[in-house]
């Protein structure tokens, strides 16, 4: 697993006074999404994310993984995955990105495991060779 140690505003170019980057972090989720083949939006301390790191790396993927707890602008951009992802602000994370498209959270992740359309989805992205 990689994780993200840098904050994630640092990996943008600098933000204009009322630009687009000034203030809109789904921009941002998206560019960082886009970064590497499987990307985790996590909380260092919830039992769900830590379930999907272990599921995927089980897998033998090695995700890029964004602990939103440890990134000072990490409520600002949990606020963000919750409105992509249509849950409540509460149940954010995790929020896991294949290929830089939105799969969802752990349910739809799992769903996705179980029915056998998890696999294609990490080859095609190039997270998995076998």
């Amino acid at each position: 697993m990689h994780y993200q140690t840098e904050s994630w505003g640092s990996c943008l170019p600098a933000a204009r006074p009322g630009g687009v980057l000034a203030g809109d972090p789904v921009e941002r989720i998206e560019r960082m999404a886009a970064e590497s083949a499987v990307v985790i939006f996590s909380v260092s301390t919830c039992c769900m994310c830590h379930a999907v790191k272990s599921l995927l790396c089980g897998m033998g993927v090695n995700p890029t993984v964004h602990e939103l707890d440890h990134d000072p602008r990490g409520k600002e951009l949990e606020k963000a995955l919750a409105r992509l992802s249509g849950t409540p602000p509460s149940a954010a994370v995790p929020v896991v990105f294949i290929g830089g498209k939105l799969v969802g959270a752990m349910d739809r992740v799992m769903a996705s495991h179980i029915n056998g359309t998890l696999v294609p989805l990490l080859k095609e992205a190039g997270a998995l060779w076998l």
